[in-house]
This record gives structure tokens, sequence and C-alpha cells, in this order.
């Protein structure tokens, strides 16, 4: 370590890697005002936190199965966050956020714009509802910036019109409701076509539509469902779709 240098304390880095998992990939540099802002919380530089959020490329599965490695130096205390987080997306991502808003001097409930007049006053209730409401925030910010805000199937690049779509259902597999490779950036009619059984994805990471789409004379189907038949999935620049998932979305769900 250079003279003048500090470690990263196990709470910077649980807040480097939650920013991390929300920012749009291409966007991990020193002048993100996201970065600017939380360096500042901090008492980093922009410029080191933005090769913190680096590092951890070196990390990341995804990254790693496309043979990029990322800023070869990350630390021991850098993979046992990281391996905490892959073990457990429903508590730690949560957790990053209340250390979040504990150091910015607020509430996750406001953190996350959650109005006050939505949630009980107190009590077990209360609890449970903010960490939905915060979870589902999170999935979405985790899922559509690893997707660059963009419809993995069209391409279309609106927000608003998009939805972080689960390949396995919230209520069906608990333990994977927050993990972002259980995601895909959807916009909100392909996300309902998935939902319901009229897409599916293979194991190529293409585009698969039911034999009731493909012999259908709706123009509307015809106009923005059969230019995709067998179109390559737009994929993530980190947190790939996991193929497991896709495979129990093919064979519960997708009605072929």
């Amino acid at each position: 370590m250079k003279e003048g240098q500090r470690l990263w304390t196990r709470e910077e880095l649980i807040l480097a890697i939650n920013l991390y998992c929300k920012l749009p990939y291409g966007q991990l540099h020193e002048r993100n005002p996201e970065i600017i802002a939380l360096a500042k919380l901090l008492g980093r530089t922009p410029g080191g936190l933005g090769w913190k959020l680096n590092n951890f490329a070196s990390l990341d599965p995804s990254h790693q199965a496309r043979g990029i490695k990322g800023a070869a130096n990350a630390a021991k205390l850098d993979r046992v966050i990281w391996d905490e987080f892959y073990e457990d997306w429903e508590a730690r991502i949560f957790e990053s956020e209340r250390l979040l808003a504990d150091f910015q001097q607020t509430t996750v409930e406001q953190l996350n714009n959650i109005p006050e007049e939505e949630l009980p006053r107190e009590g077990k209730e209360r609890e449970r509802m903010v960490r939905v409401r915060v979870n589902q925030n999170l999935f979405r910010k985790m899922v559509l910036g690893s997707y660059n805000n963009t419809c993995c199937i069209t391409g279309l690049q609106q927000p608003e019109l998009l939805v972080a779509s689960h390949i396995r259902r919230w209520a069906d597999d608990p333990a994977n409701r927050m993990n972002p490779s259980n995601g895909l950036a959807l916009n909100a009619l392909h996300d309902r076509a998935f939902e319901a059984g009229l897409i599916g994805i293979t194991s190529e990471y293409r585009v698969a539509l039911c034999k009731s789409l493909k012999k259908s004379k709706d123009e509307g189907v015809l106009q923005h469902f059969l230019p995709y038949e067998g179109v390559a999935l737009r994929l993530p620049k980190r947190f790939l779709p996991d193929l497991e998932f896709l495979r129990g979305h093919w064979e519960g769900r997708f009605l072929g």
C-alpha cells in the first residue's frame, strides 16, 4: 500500500458494491455524479471509488465467462463481501441500502421515495412492507442497470416503459427474488408475453415464440412479435441471465 493510503473498510465495500449493482456498467467512472456523491460520503476520491467499482469486474462471474478480467487487484475482503452478496441477495442488498441510509442520515423509506401515507405507522407489517418495496426498487435498478436501460428483445431504451422481469417468479423462488441473474429487462408488452409463456428464451439466449403467436394473423403480433423469432438476446454487461432459471421457465411455463 502506498504511503497515505488507507484500507477499505467492510462498510465502505458494502456501499461500493451497492452502487456497482445499481449503476449502468458503462458509467463506472469518476465523472459520474453518483460516484462523486458516494466518494464524498466515504471520504474517498471519485477516482479511487471508480477504480474499486471496476475491480469488482474481476469477481463478477458474467465477466469471467466472457474472459473479462477487470482490474486484477481485488483484495481478500472484496472477495469475502462479494461472495456474501451472491450467497444471499435478499438480505445483503437490503442491508446495504439500510447502511447507505444510515450514512446519509436518512431512512430507507425516504431513500427509496416511499410515501409515509402508503405505510403502516409501525410494527412488523410496516417492516415487511418497507423491505418488499425497497427490494422491488433495488431489483429494478440492478436489472435495468445491467442492461443499460435497454429492452433485451427489442432494444427499446425508454426506462418508463421497461420492466425488471423475474425469470423465476417472485412468489415461486424466495431465495432468488433479488438475484439480478434472475432478471430480464423487457418492455411492458414482452414482459407480459414472457410471464404468460408466449415467449421463451433458449439456452443460446435466443427468443422463441409459442406456436399460437407464430400462426397468428393479428397485425399487432405480426408487428411486435414475429420479427423477434430466433433473434439473439441483447445480453447484459453483468449478471447474465441464469441458464438454469431460463430452462425452468422453458420447461415449466413456455407454451412451446
